[in-house]
C-alpha cells in the first residue's frame, strides 16, 4: 500500500494561486511555479473592470488544495464587447425599437422627432451622427439614436394657411405636370 501512496503522492497537495486579473502569460508562470498547468476554457463576456486578455475566473478556485500537475481552467477577458447586428428598425414603433435594441445589448440615445404622420414610428437611426442601416454591426453598449415621426403630416395645410391657397397650388402643380408631359 505504501507503494501506491508514494506513486499517487497521497496526502501531498499544492495551493491554487489567485490568478484573477493577471495576464495569461503571468498566470502561466505562476501556475508553473506551483507545478500546475493552465488551460483556457473560453473567453467570457467582456468586463470593462478587468484588463483585456486577463483572467476573469478560474477553476479550481484560488486557495483550494489540489494535486501537482492538475489543470487550472481559466476564462479570459476578451479585447472588447462582442459585435451585434442592428435589426430592422424602420416602420417599428419607438417602443418596439427600443426594446429590440436593449435586448441585443445596445444603448438607446437621443430620440429626434421630425414631421411625419406616423407618430412615434421609427424613420431612421444614427450612431455618432451617421445614418445606420439594418445589418450593420456594432459593439454591445454602443449608443443608437432614433429618428421618429411626431404625428404631424408635413403636407397638411399649416394652421392659418388658407385652404384655398393649398387647393390652388394643387391645381397649378397638376397643370405643370400635364404641360410637362406634352
Amino acid at each position: 500500500m505504501q507503494w501506491l501512496d508514494s506513486t499517487t503522492n497521497h496526502g501531498e497537495f499544492v495551493v491554487v494561486p489567485d490568478l484573477s486579473k493577471m495576464s495569461l502569460r503571468v498566470a502561466k508562470e505562476m501556475t508553473e511555479k506551483e507545478t500546475l498547468r493552465i488551460e483556457v476554457s473560453d473567453s467570457a463576456e467582456y468586463n470593462p473592470n478587468v484588463p483585456r486578455y486577463a483572467v476573469i475566473s478560474q477553476e479550481p478556485k484560488a486557495g483550494e488544495h489540489v494535486k501537482e500537475h492538475r489543470k487550472v481552467y481559466v476564462r479570459i477577458n476578451p479585447s472588447g464587447y462582442r459585435k451585434v447586428t442592428l435589426p430592422q428598425l424602420k416602420q417599428l414603433t419607438k417602443r418596439n425599437a427600443q426594446a429590440m435594441l436593449k435586448a441585443i445589448g445596445l444603448e438607446i440615445g437621443e430620440v429626434e422627432y421630425v414631421d411625419d404622420i406616423g407618430k412615434d414610428m421609427v424613420l431612421g437611426a444614427l450612431h455618432k451622427g451617421d445614418t445606420i442601416y439594418a445589418g450593420d454591426k456594432f459593439q454591445k453598449t454602443s449608443v443608437i439614436d432614433l429618428i421618429c415621426g411626431n404625428g404631424i403630416d408635413p403636407d397638411a395645410p399649416k394652421f392659418g394657411e388658407p385652404v384655398i391657397d393649398s387647393l390652388q397650388q394643387v391645381k397649378i402643380d397638376s397643370i405643370n405636370t400635364i404641360n410637362a408631359g406634352e
